[in-house]
């Protein structure tokens, strides 16, 4: 199975995409990662069939409608949220399939009445949203959050699970990234050991937590699945069809960059002998200023014209991008594949 933990460093949210035998499962997208993610799912070679959230978060906006968008993904959100946008209102004891695996879905309402908690078919492991965090829990005191009601959802759902279940929780402030059923129920400070519900209750109820920055933001766009108005999705390019790789580089199809030459500057950032390659050649026209003069030599480049960087396999030319970028383009994009794609593809080259 692919497995694969992501970060969000400004809501200190985890995403999780798990797949099996190419099909996967997105549990708690970002809007603002949107890119990143989508292009993992493209680079794996996965069909996203489901993006699920573990509840109706108030510190950040998920990313499940730009993922249906994308890849025609499903939305999954509790049936007590009441959302109209997602695809499947979930309940306790529903499963959710992708390849030969699946997740059971288990309610672990505390944190909010809407707050679900996903296990693995095989119960090595599970994600818990805000219900439970490593050495923590969630805060309660807001979205009918109910202390009493959470003490149940994890001393008689979570903590149910074998002790060596891995938990992953969908926020961590200080770097943790996985705990077990074992460790959190000796350990966690709030509901280890031998703490009861009283116990339990007086430590959530005396947090003293400040309102969550976002919420006015966060909980009516999630009550859309992260529909935005209009609908844009993060860094969509009107100029061009500009993909992202997980490595955060803007790409464009050879085919796409072949049709439009008249439109754009085409940035050669190869040595100048390396131009005149008779396996590879160069594309007519090309502007060439070699990568290790790029950052001195960005000047000699239209600002208000789209770039295109290439080089001999792409390489280079990501790195291009990025000191393009740095220096104010924004207008950039690397060729896919570079002059080998170029060529593969039987594309014009200068004689």
């Amino acid at each position: 199975m692919i497995f694969r933990q992501l970060f969000d460093p400004t809501s200190s949210t985890y995403t999780y995409l798990l797949g099996s035998d190419g099909e996967a499962a997105l549990i708690d997208p970002v809007f603002e990662q949107h890119q990143r993610d989508a292009a993992l799912v493209r680079e794996l070679g996965l069909t996203l069939k489901h993006t699920l959230d573990t509840h109706v978060h108030a510190d950040h906006v998920t990313g499940a409608w730009l993922m249906k968008r994308a890849f025609g993904a499903t939305i999954g959100l509790a049936a007590a949220a009441g959302v109209t946008e997602c695809d499947r209102a979930l309940s306790d004891g529903d499963r959710i399939s992708f390849g030969s695996r699946h997740l059971d879905v288990r309610a672990t309402p505390g944190h909010t009445d809407t707050c679900l908690t996903y296990v693995l078919d095989d119960e090595s492991m599970a994600f818990t949203g805000d219900t439970l965090l490593i050495r923590g829990a969630g805060r309660t005191d807001f979205q009918q959050g109910d202390a009493r009601q959470m003490f149940r959802s994890i001393r008689e759902v979570i903590f149910a699970l074998p002790d060596d279940c891995r938990l992953y929780p969908a926020h961590d402030y200080a770097g943790r990234t996985v705990t077990t059923v074992a460790e959190e129920r000796a350990h966690n400070p709030r509901v280890g050991g031998e703490a009861n519900e009283a116990d339990f209750v007086g430590y959530m109820d005396n947090l003293g937590l400040a309102h969550p920055k976002k919420i006015d933001i966060a909980v009516p766009a999630n009550l859309q699945c992260g529909r935005p108005e209009p609908d844009d999705a993060p860094g969509d390019s009107e100029w061009a069809p500009v993909t992202w790789t997980y490595a955060n580089v803007p790409e464009l199809e050879p085919e796409w960059v072949a049709a439009h030459l008249d439109e754009v500057t085409l940035l050669d950032v190869r040595e100048p002998h390396e131009l005149s390659d008779p396996e590879l050649f160069a594309i007519e026209g090309v502007v060439n200023i070699p990568l290790g003069q790029l950052k001195d030599r960005v000047g000699e480049l239209a600002p208000d014209r789209p770039v295109v960087a290439v080089c001999r396999s792409g390489r280079r030319s990501a790195q291009a991008t990025v000191i393009l970028r740095r220096n104010g383009l924004e207008k950039v994009a690397n060729l896919t594949g570079g002059m080998i794609r170029w060529r593969q593809e039987t594309l014009p080259v200068t004689d």
